[in-house]
């Protein structure tokens, strides 16, 4: 396995692999790994073969974060990563620091974002204002330099994977858009570097997402009003008191948008605090 640190190198690399032929697979992550991440490895191989490349991303991304966020405390362990990937088959893990990814900003000159108007709006987008801008930056950035022909994002990040989804569409970004399934614990939490700051009785109410999720699913077996299941959701969240809701939402999984009816096939994405940790998870209904 290799790792590339800075730009040229992994820009060399990839014109390389390009002009041989070979296909490559990316897998953009911000570290910290779990089995979740190497679920997307998996799927990567899957599609490029033996005979591909499957770069895999580590990069902390400031711009995705705001001011109160936690990106000073966001977990990283780069040898421990490094060690996971070796062992998940991966070819290259591309590492940069901030100034090979955002040259000039320390300096307070980088200026050139992109950004997704519509569908980056809503749930993570109003909650988190900033978050959405950085995420399809950094995105197009790594697209640029390892020059995938697939790259792989989880299901757990349902907004974040359709924000992508349509930026490469509409960027023309020549890339196949693989969506892979969230990985739970056993309990039924969805796997998430950010599960590391719970405490143990933190932990111990975080499976409330999940079982608001099932409740929900087996609750829609006929059309419901969607006030109605948000209202009864803010009481079911009574039974974890460490828990503080944020958000819930039911929508249009083709274009994000709210729906006032709840029905099989709708789209359900929850955000909860737990202290200072902020988790997410969706289903489809």
């Amino acid at each position: 396995m290799q790792l590339a640190t800075s730009i040229p190198a992994m820009q060399r690399l990839a014109k390389k692999w390009r002009r041989a032929g070979v296909r490559i697979a990316l897998v953009p992550t911000m570290g910290f790994l779990h089995a979740g991440h190497l679920s997307l490895v998996q799927a990567a191989r899957k599609r490029v073969g033996a005979a591909g490349q499957v770069v895999l991303s580590i990069y902390v991304n400031p711009t995705q974060f705001g001011p109160h966020e936690d990106f000073s405390r966001y977990p990283r362990d780069l040898q421990r990563d490094l060690q996971l990937c070796r062992v998940a088959g991966v070819d290259l893990v591309f590492a940069p620091g901030d100034a090979e990814m955002y040259p000039g900003k320390s300096a307070g000159d980088y200026s050139t974002f992109v950004i997704e108007e519509n569908i980056s709006q809503g749930m993570e987008g109003a909650a988190r204002p900033t978050h959405f801008r950085g995420v399809t930056t950094v995105v197009a950035k790594l697209f640029n330099l390892v020059r995938p022909d697939v790259a792989v994002f989880g299901q757990k990040d349902f907004q974040q994977a359709a924000v992508l989804q349509r930026m490469t569409r509409d960027l023309n970004f020549p890339v196949q858009f693989v969506i892979a399934p969230t990985l739970r614990e056993a309990d039924g939490l969805a796997m998430s570097s950010r599960n590391k700051y719970l405490n143990p009785e933190q932990r111990a109410q975080a499976v409330i997402l999940y079982h608001a999720l099932q409740a929900v699913r087996a609750a829609v077996k006929k059309p419901v009003v969607a006030a109605r299941l948000k209202a009864d959701l803010k009481q079911f969240f009574t039974a974890a008191p460490l828990a503080r809701l944020d958000y819930v939402e039911f929508f249009d999984p083709a274009t994000l948008a709210p729906v006032k009816q709840v029905r099989r096939g709708t789209h359900m994405a929850l955000a909860v605090f737990f202290g200072n940790t902020r988790l997410i998870d969706n289903v489809r209904l």
